[in-house]
């Protein structure tokens, strides 16, 4: 997906003189061609990501279409209070791109994984929050997102699904069968396997923000599992106003809050959060019964 992403945004930039980048160092060194073509659309702020998002918002004011990039906890968590201010305080608009995700980068410790960005972003009004679940559904979320001037944000991960939906805004309905589960992103390919020979119907979104409430309404008949690859619960409260008046259970499944110590990789973190699919058996299952 990152390949794609510098791929895509380098196209862009040639092609849309309106486009602008924006860096903290974070795979500066692969925009080295965009930025010998435009030194005066592509910056390298350094590792200052509050001044990259500032940066960005005072691009938007002149009319540009600036696009932001870094780890997530670097571009979301450490920049917060830009993107709150310089971005929605001023009524401009960026397009947030992020790699790491919930802890893709495992390895590199804590600071490196933000299981909260899209959290984070709820707090703030305005945000279209896309999660690609293969890298064959990022160019065209990128690509249409240079077309408005809304805020935007589109998290990447290293983990990716066997097969693109790219149409899949809205809740697409891959397995039809009873209860609902809402893969998001690079969840689905976990929960198909999780649910294989369930009476169960699956449905895939790449982008939760906003949330297909009236795609949920028409699916939904009593119980609905929503798996995210972000903090779990994030969108309790989504799924709760569009079920408002329906009965129906809902169980969040995502990363726990406990923060895990030991390392590893990006495999045992999802099975200690119990989003592998064995995890995620057990816990619709029981769910379900």
């Amino acid at each position: 997906m990152r390949e794609t992403f510098i791929d895509t945004t380098t196209a862009i930039l040639d092609e849309d003189p309106r486009t602008a980048l924006v860096v903290a160092d974070i795979s500066a060194a692969s925009f080295t061609t965009a930025l010998r073509r435009h030194p005066d659309r592509v910056f390298n702020v350094g590792i200052r990501e509050q001044l990259m998002a500032g940066v960005g918002g005072g691009l938007a004011l002149t009319g540009m279409r600036p696009y932001l990039h870094s780890y997530a906890p670097f571009l979301i968590d450490r920049a917060y209070e830009q993107i709150k201010l310089d971005l929605g305080h001023q009524e401009t608009g960026a397009v947030l791109v992020s790699i790491g995700a919930s802890y893709d980068a495992a390895a590199e410790g804590y600071t490196h994984q933000s299981p909260g960005d899209v959290a984070l972003l709820d707090t703030l009004d305005g945000w279209t929050v896309h999660v690609p679940g293969h890298r064959d559904e990022v160019a065209a979320l990128l690509r249409a997102a240079a077309r408005h001037d809304d805020r935007v944000y589109v998290r990447l991960s290293t983990q990716e699904n066997g097969r693109a939906y790219p149409d899949a805004g809205g809740l697409r309905v891959l397995r039809r069968g009873g209860p609902l589960v809402v893969a998001v992103g690079p969840m689905l390919d976990p929960v198909l396997e999780a649910t294989l020979g369930m009476d169960v119907t699956v449905a895939y979104t790449n982008t939760p923000r906003p949330l297909d409430t009236d795609g949920l309404r028409t699916l939904v008949e009593g119980e609905v599992v929503v798996v995210e690859p972000y903090l779990a619960g994030t969108s309790a409260h989504l799924v709760g106003q569009a079920l408002n008046g329906l009965p129906h259970r809902a169980l969040h499944l995502g990363v726990g809050r406990a923060e895990i110590r030991r390392y590893g990789g990006r495999q045992d973190h999802a099975r200690a959060h119990g989003l592998d699919p064995a995890g995620l058996r057990r816990s619709i299952s029981a769910f379900l019964l």
